[in-house]
This record gives C-alpha cells, sequence and structure tokens, in this order.
C-alpha cells in the first residue's frame, strides 16, 4: 500500500478535505504515477457541486502528469521512470475504441465517473481503511499518487515541463480538439468562440492555427477578451454590454461558419446557435450538470445547419496531446500564459479563483 496526500470531496459543494490516503499497488493492466502536478478542470467542480453523480467521499482531479513509479505485468509500453500526461479513460475493447473513436467508448460514462474500477473496487482507501471512490477519468490526480492505465497515459520526452503539461490532457485538448478535430474549418473560415475559459482560449489558438480568418470571443470579462486577441482573437465581444448575436452579425452579417459554446450556459447555447450562418455548424462542449435544458429555434436547421456534442475534443490522446506539445514548442499554441500555479494545499483557494474567473487554468504542484 503506497502512502500519498490527497484532497477529498466529502460533501456536496464544500471545501475539498486534504487528508492522508492508501494507494493499492497497480493490478496488471494498471500504472502508479507519482503526480507532479494536475490542472483544476471545470468538470472537477460540477462533481464536486454533485452535477454528476460521483459517489462522495471522492478524490477528483483528471488533468495530471508525472513519472511512472510501478507498473503491472501486462503492461508493455511504458516502465518505471517514463514521464506521462494523463488524459481520459475508455475500455479499449468495444466497437467504438477499436474503431479508432475512444471519445465514444461504449463506457466513456462509467469508466470517467462511475468511481470505481469496472469490478466496483477501488484502489484509495483513507487511513482507517474505508475505501474512497476514485479511478476519476482512471487517474484521480489530486493527490501525490494516482494508479492509471496505460491505455491514458501519454508518454511525453523528459525535456517537457510536467508541472505545465496535464491540463493537455483534458481541457486544452478539449478546445483545441473542437476545432482541429471535429469543426475542421477551413482557411478562411469564421468562427465564433463563446466563453474565454481555458477551453475556450484553447479553441481560439487552434482556429488561428488552423487558418480562420475571423476569429469572434465572446465573454464577460475584458481582461480575458484582451488575451485573447493576444492568442489569436480578430474581434472580441463583451456581452454585458452587447447583444452577442447582432454584434457577431455585424461582423459577419451572413452568420459565421462555426461556434463553439464553452460555457454550459442554456442562454449561451441559443446564442451560439442563433448567430451561424447558412449552412453553419455549433459544436457543443459545455460541461453542464446533468438534467441541464436548453432551447432552441427548429427552424434554424432546416437549412443545414448542424449541432453537435464535442467528448474530450474527438481527440485520441495518445497522438493529439503530443501534437498540441508540438505546436506549444513551434509558439503556435502558448497555453502557458493562461496558467497559475497553487500548491496542492491551496487546491480551495484555486477553485474558487477558477470559479470567480481571476484565474483561466489553475495548475497544483504536488510536495514529495
Amino acid at each position: 500500500m503506497k502512502q500519498a496526500y490527497a484532497a477529498v470531496s466529502r460533501e456536496k459543494a464544500k471545501p475539498l478535505i486534504l487528508e492522508c490516503i492508501g494507494i493499492e499497488e497497480p493490478r496488471a493492466d494498471e500504472i502508479l504515477v507519482r503526480i507532479v502536478a494536475s490542472g483544476v478542470c471545470h468538470t472537477d467542480l460540477v462533481v464536486r457541486d454533485q452535477g454528476y453523480d460521483v459517489p462522495q467521499p471522492v478524490v477528483l482531479g483528471h488533468e495530471g502528469s508525472g513519472v511512472v513509479e510501478a507498473v503491472g505485468s501486462a503492461v508493455k509500453d511504458l516502465v518505471p521512470g517514463d514521464h506521462v500526461a494523463l488524459s481520459y479513460a475508455y475500455c479499449g475493447k468495444c466497437e467504438k475504441c477499436l474503431s479508432g473513436t475512444p471519445f465514444y467508448c461504449e463506457d466513456f460514462f462509467g469508466r470517467n465517473f462511475r468511481g470505481t474500477r469496472p469490478d466496483g473496487t477501488c484502489p484509495i482507501h483513507d487511513s482507517h481503511g474505508k475505501q474512497i471512490s476514485g479511478c476519476f477519468f482512471e487517474q484521480s490526480s489530486f493527490a501525490t499518487y494516482a494508479i492509471a492505465s496505460e491505455r491514458n497515459a501519454v508518454k511525453v520526452a523528459k525535456d517537457v515541463p510536467l508541472e505545465l503539461i496535464g491540463p493537455l490532457g483534458c481541457g486544452l485538448q478539449t478546445g483545441a480538439g473542437a476545432v482541429l478535430n471535429c469543426l475542421k474549418p477551413k482557411p478562411g473560415s469564421s468562427i465564433a468562440v463563446f466563453g474565454a475559459g481555458a477551453v475556450g482560449m484553447a479553441a481560439t489558438m487552434a482556429a488561428k492555427i488552423a487558418g480562420c480568418a475571423t476569429i469572434i470571443v465572446i465573454d464577460l470579462n475584458d481582461e480575458r477578451l484582451e488575451l485573447s486577441r493576444e492568442l489569436g482573437a480578430t474581434h472580441t465581444i463583451n456581452a454585458r454590454r452587447l447583444d452577442s448575436v447582432a454584434a457577431i452579425r455585424k461582423i459577419v452579417p451572413a452568420g459565421v461558419d462555426f461556434s463553439l459554446e464553452c460555457t454550459s450556459s442554456p442562454r449561451v447555447f441559443r446564442q451560439a446557435v442563433d448567430c451561424l450562418g447558412t449552412p453553419g455548424t455549433c459544436g457543443l462542449v459545455g460541461s453542464s450538470a446533468l438534467g441541464t435544458e436548453g432551447t432552441i429555434d427548429i427552424g434554424n436547421f432546416l437549412f443545414g445547419r448542424t449541432l453537435i456534442g464535442v467528448v474530450e475534443g474527438q481527440s485520441v490522446p495518445s497522438e493529439f496531446v503530443p501534437q498540441l506539445i508540438e505546436y506549444w514548442q513551434q509558439g503556435l499554441f502558448p497555453f502557458d500564459k493562461l496558467v497559475q500555479f497553487y500548491d496542492l494545499d491551496q487546491i480551495n483557494e484555486a477553485m474558487a479563483d477558477s470559479e470567480s474567473g481571476k484565474v483561466i487554468k489553475p495548475i497544483l504542484r504536488m510536495k514529495h
């Protein structure tokens, strides 16, 4: 049993508690990772507040990065000492996984949100030996050590800064992948990105990489809008002062070719649909609590418009995370401008700063 330090969510919408925990040795298909850092994602906040019904107490965290410390007997491509970024979980056996679309895994929700392994066990126990829910995205990286699988661990070069790259496994992969893997805009296209958080900023940088001629970013925060211009936005709209749809149509009278909804707000979702041109495609990536409903004008879709939900940027992490690292090294994806670092014992401050909009992407650094 490995001793570790973790932030545990024990009550709905309450601050996380720092505790000593025990972590089992990895099973045959598992790896033990010494976590160096972990990003804080909006989904962690949603689950803390029980927007998704993950059993509490639970160790959250799903943007981990670190060093492989031990591997199970069936692990083939990783060895102790390898540097890895951790991403989402998938079974690797269903039709969707075998066809190269693991983001549509038939057990995606279970593997990422069940709180246990598929057999109902969990490798995490509290100081009294009681099982704690974990296996969150097959990592639970708000801890100094985590059990993951070979499938969701992406090996990276040892000269890549581990403390920085965790968010590539989820939030940044989601935004960039929504543009590059899903919407696939042609050079010269127009796109409206609703929300200038980490996902929206990643989408903005990706739209620039894709060669979009018009990149409109909509948010309520002027500082974020200013940063989005630095990262690739050609136009910005403060939705607190302007009607977003009307402002977009002043820039692109016929409506934009693409839009991306990153806020999880039903009202903003409607705006992302209404600003489309013909045909036009809206990608939905905002992570709302289950049961959240939104309305659309059905007539909007009679002229070839498309609405698509985007999971994890439709990314295969082993391929896309290294691509994002390469873009970063080339200066095309400067996601380091989005981050602020915290120690693990500052996790509740980091979450509060994320919720308030003070910080775009908090990253927790672990002390060992």
